[in-house]
């Protein structure tokens, strides 16, 4: 388990530089395994030298481009993939370590206009930041699951961690989608004051 002060959800790309020794040691054990580990955010305390707390819900990270630094240090990209939930942490020797459950979302059919709301949302939020100067894309590309384009939409903007790790930890998927859309629609609120 990697405890961060970021969150990270699934299909999200995170860049991370591996120095600290216990984390050191989770790279390792990642690369005689099979490439995952799981990301959590920091409730209180600091990334560095431990004894943090811990929020119970993630995301599964897959170890991408790993290159191999020197004084034995790591830099790769965390690509998340799955949500999780802590069952149990276990002691942090040699690193954090939990017993996880992988949460999948019930079945259920998932409105194809969702993914629509997603990407105007975004679209109109991209357009508000163009307008204060801010370098964002000029077209908005989403998968068209209506989930992943919500994913997606969160990875591409500044929502802060503590917003992020609320829809991260809401189970029914429809609500989360609409939090995605509420969250991208209050930022945007938040950007067109600046712009009076």
């Amino acid at each position: 388990m990697f405890p961060l002060g970021t969150t990270l959800v699934p299909g999200q790309s995170l860049p991370l530089h591996i120095f600290e020794p216990r984390y050191v040691a989770l790279v390792e054990a990642c690369v005689v395994g099979d490439g995952r580990f799981g990301v959590v955010l920091i409730e209180r305390g600091s990334e560095v030298g431990g004894g943090e707390t811990r929020f119970d819900v993630g995301t599964v990270a897959q170890v991408m481009d790993l290159q191999s630094l020197p004084d034995g240090e790591w830099a790769f990209r965390a690509v998340g993939v799955d949500r999780l939930r802590v069952r149990a942490w276990l002691p942090d020797e040699p690193f954090p370590r939990a017993e996880i459950e992988l949460l999948t979302d019930p079945v259920v059919a998932l409105d194809p206009q969702l993914q629509g709301r997603v990407v105007e949302s975004l679209g109109r939020l991209f357009g508000t930041a163009r307008q204060l100067g801010y370098d964002v894309p000029a077209a908005v590309e989403l998968d068209p699951d209506p989930m992943r384009a919500a994913w997606g939409a969160l990875a591409r903007v500044g929502i802060g961690p503590l917003d992020v790790q609320r829809i991260l930890e809401c189970d029914d998927p429809i609500a989360r989608i609409e939090a995605v859309v509420h969250a991208l629609d209050e930022t945007t609120e938040l950007l067109e004051l600046r712009l009076r």
